[in-house]
């Protein structure tokens, strides 16, 4: 395992990719899923609140940085039209399905199934964003998901002990990022529908 200060680290990762995020938002080269990244930010938030009183350590930090990173998106995409995705019902079907999702997480009593419907809310947040990947990876900006993945692998390994509150929030975002990262960067979308067309011409 690694060291608890490592998370220092990964806090560090997560401003890194956050600036570039922000940095192409502002200059409308990227156009965030505010859905998605508004229930991000309140589900980092909530995260940061549970593993607070958990008393998980220093890999708490890390996600509140899941938290704040999100709402400093959101509030970038407001100062530039470019920066704006159009949303539909599909967006907002997923945003509201979301918020159900932290509403029983916040009052059911069991454990476990408390945490996998935060972690079904959280899933459901990022479906718009990975329709929009998938459709328009040009609007993406796919590094800060990559450091993302990478963020939360480093936070895990830092963890003294495994908890489900430690490991179960950071290892999901850990492989869906990853994807995203990966849909967006080799352009998965137009490719796949690019072989569609060719093996559908004469």
């Amino acid at each position: 395992m690694l060291d608890p200060r490592f998370v220092y680290l990964a806090v560090a990762l997560s401003a890194l990719g956050a600036t570039g995020y922000i940095r192409d938002t502002l200059r409308g080269l990227t156009a965030p899923n505010r859905v998605t990244w508004t229930l991000w930010g309140l589900e980092g938030l909530l995260a940061f609140g549970v593993e607070s009183q958990q008393n998980v350590g220093l890999a708490r930090w890390m996600t509140l940085a899941l938290g704040v990173v999100p709402i400093v998106v959101v509030a970038a995409s407001f100062r530039d039209r470019r920066a704006v995705w159009r949303l539909g019902a599909f967006d907002f079907v997923c945003g509201v399905i979301s918020v159900a999702g932290i509403v029983f997480w916040a009052v059911v009593n069991e454990a476990t199934v408390a945490i996998v419907a935060f972690i079904v809310a959280d899933q459901v947040a990022a479906l718009p964003t990975f329709r929009k990947s998938w459709r328009a990876p040009e609007s993406e900006t796919h590094w800060v998901f990559f450091l993302g993945c990478a963020n939360c692998v480093i936070t895990v390994l830092t963890l003294k002990v495994f908890t489900t509150a430690g490991v179960v929030y950071p290892g999901v975002i850990a492989v869906s990022d990853l994807v995203l990262a990966l849909v967006i960067a080799m352009r998965l979308g137009p490719r796949w529908r690019s072989s569609r067309t060719l093996s559908t011409t004469p």
